[in-house]
């Protein structure tokens, strides 16, 4: 099974294609349905942005 997102892979980011491969939701396919996994995979993006952000800033 895949593992979660969480904060702390910001630091595994460098390039932005890194940011496609490393944001996972890993119960993807038990979402009621495709509305609510791309939700889901954009708040996993937004705080890994939020993160990179605290990082830089």
């Amino acid at each position: 099974m895949t593992k979660r997102t969480y904060e702390i892979d910001a630091d595994n980011i460098e390039v932005a294609r890194d940011f496609e491969e490393i944001v996972k939701d890993k119960r993807e396919h038990w979402r009621a349905n495709i509305t609510k996994s791309r939700q889901r995979q954009r708040r996993y993006k937004k705080r890994l942005t939020k993160q990179l952000l605290k990082k830089y800033a």
